[in-house]
């Protein structure tokens, strides 16, 4: 393999203005992070009282200490129910991520009952749906830490209850993939939510705190006129006792913690686990800190993708594939943290050589069973009259039809622009990559908020012409203007976060241990052998 000569000057201006503005965008991202846990925390000494454990500690006693944690979702909600920057609280009342319990990878859902005692937010279940698609994709058990007062039915639309109850399909076909679900029943789980601990192949529930109800008392009253009492209507001391919903009666969290980790730790996930070859790691020749001042944030400043690449694969070497033709699309061959894949990155727009060279790479790649990396950063597929008489139409769809119907782990990073079919052809969002990641600094959209407005100003000036109207110049301004903050509002990595759209945004620091973990993750997926039946454990 090749090693990449860099041209990067740490001390040049353009590297230090990239590094501040990029160092800025990380701040946010934390600071956003740090938003929710300290709105979460403002509830700690009501758990204290009651006897709790809070939310956010519940994870450090459920999982293994010193080993790797990937949060995902952590900016879920962001600016969709609150529109404000400033109060917005990300995370939709989840806290979520990959963890190792009993040296066990496992999907960790953990309800935020210290906002708003943990009630859905109008996001809550696609990121709901967004983890359990990745348990099921990932063969990973799913480990829920249940206190949630459910929907708030003055917001709760009909819409959203529709799709909540994918969540509960999602679990009966987990169960049925032999992929297992936990429920540790920590608070309240009633109306729909009380299917969460019913559908899950394992529950625990802790005494006096834990509850399960299809209706709690006020709407057994309301609906029928009895006058229940709450802890023998749900309680986890019944439900043990009488119901057989229960099957660990925990003393209180802590214990009810240990008794998820024990079960874990029984179901000897990892027995038949061999992975496949890995390489010896070696760690990239430069400095994965430079990588906050090789790109700008502003997405129209170009830099050379090798300068990425070179600061997060083994030894700084890779291979390129047809390194001279469609010369703005980059196809190689490297590893990562010892296991190898393909990478696709982008220099520019994707041209009809590009799109080709793309597709036959993404093929080779699954006729090997590498996994595939795809590195965004282009403002989509090349325009213009040249382009399209060279086949772009064609071209293209050559390529969205390879990473469509290819069977190997996809993950995709949005490190610059992702726009337009150029997002599609580079498995964006709706190809259904295993993982995808985000920038700061990523802009994904249709398109870019100046040539959207510039778009938009041509339509107008053409009908006016057709019409034979004089065209108002001014009121053009003020929609070009206004086309362009409408745009580039959407395209902020921040606001597509807050609407499930990646499922991490991370420090560009953290690039290459986020792709080694999301890599060894669906390398034990593709040889995990489950013991799938034909409809899931039932409850008797």
């Amino acid at each position: 393999m090749s090693t990449f000569k860099s041209q990067v000057k740490p001390l040049s201006e353009r590297f230090l203005n990239n590094r501040v503005g990029m160092l800025k965008l990380v701040k946010q991202l934390r600071d956003l992070e740090t938003r929710a846990i300290k709105a979460s925390n403002k509830r700690r000494s009501i758990f204290e009282k009651r006897g709790q454990i809070p939310p956010h500690d519940r994870i450090a006693h459920l999982l293994d200490p010193g080993m790797p944690f990937l949060r995902l979702h952590t900016l879920s909600n962001y600016l969709f129910e609150d529109s404000n920057p400033e109060t917005s609280i990300p995370g939709a009342s989840v806290i979520c991520g990959i963890g190792f319990i009993k040296g066990v990878r496992c999907m960790i859902w953990v309800d935020d009952s210290g906002i708003r005692a943990g009630s859905y937010t109008p996001t809550t279940v696609s990121t709901g749906l967004s983890i359990q698609s990745i348990a099921r994709r990932q063969k990973l058990p799913l480990v829920h830490l249940v206190e949630s007062a459910g929907a708030n039915l003055m917001e709760f639309t009909v819409e959203n209850w529709v799709e909540a109850g994918a969540l509960f399909r999602n679990l009966a076909q987990l169960s049925a993939a032999g992929i297992p679900s936990l429920t540790v029943l920590h608070g309240p789980s009633t109306a729909g939510g009380a299917y969460m601990p019913g559908l899950s192949d394992f529950v625990v529930g802790v005494k006096e705190n834990g509850l399960a109800a299809l209706g709690g008392v006020a709407l057994v009253h309301s609906a029928t006129g009895e006058v229940a009492e709450e802890r023998e209507l749900g309680g986890s001391e019944m439900h043990a006792n009488v119901s057989g919903l229960v099957e660990y009666l925990a003393e209180n969290d802590a214990h009810g913690l240990s008794i998820a980790r024990d079960i874990i730790g029984r179901l000897q996930w990892n027995k038949n686990l061999h992975l496949p070859h890995r390489f010896a790691t070696k760690e990239p020749l430069l400095s994965s800190e430079e990588l906050v001042g090789i790109v700008s944030i502003n997405y129209k400043d170009p830099f050379d993708i090798r300068e990425v690449i070179t600061r997060i694969v083994d030894a700084s070497e890779f291979d390129e594939f047809k390194p001279r033709y469609g010369c703005a699309t980059i196809c190689l061959h490297a590893s990562i943290m010892g296991f190898s894949c393909g990478i696709i990155a982008n220099n520019g727009p994707i041209d009809p050589c590009g799109a080709t060279k793309a597709a036959q790479f993404f093929q080779l790649c699954d006729q090997t069973e590498l996994p595939l990396i795809f590195l965004h950063n282009t403002t989509g597929y090349l325009v213009g009259t040249e382009s399209e008489r060279a086949g772009m139409i064609k071209h293209g769809a050559k390529m969205i039809q390879a990473v469509s119907n290819i069977r190997i782990p996809k993950i995709s990073m949005i490190i610059g622009a992702s726009f337009g079919a150029g997002n599609y052809g580079m498995c964006g969002a709706a190809y259904e990559p295993d993982f995808l990641f985000a920038w700061p600094n990523a802009a994904t959209n249709v398109m870019g908020g100046e040539q959207a407005a510039k778009t938009m100003t041509q339509v107008a000036e053409s009908i006016a012409t057709r019409k034979g109207k004089k065209v108002d110049r001014s009121a053009l301004v003020k929609q070009e203007k206004f086309i362009t903050d409408y745009f580039i509002r959407q395209q902020d990595a921040f606001y597509t976060a807050g609407r499930n759209l990646v499922h991490s945004v991370i420090d560009p620091r953290d690039s290459r241990r986020v792709l080694g973990f999301a890599l060894e993750t669906c390398s034990e997926a593709v040889i995990r052998k489950c013991q799938a039946n034909s409809y899931g454990v039932a409850r008797f």
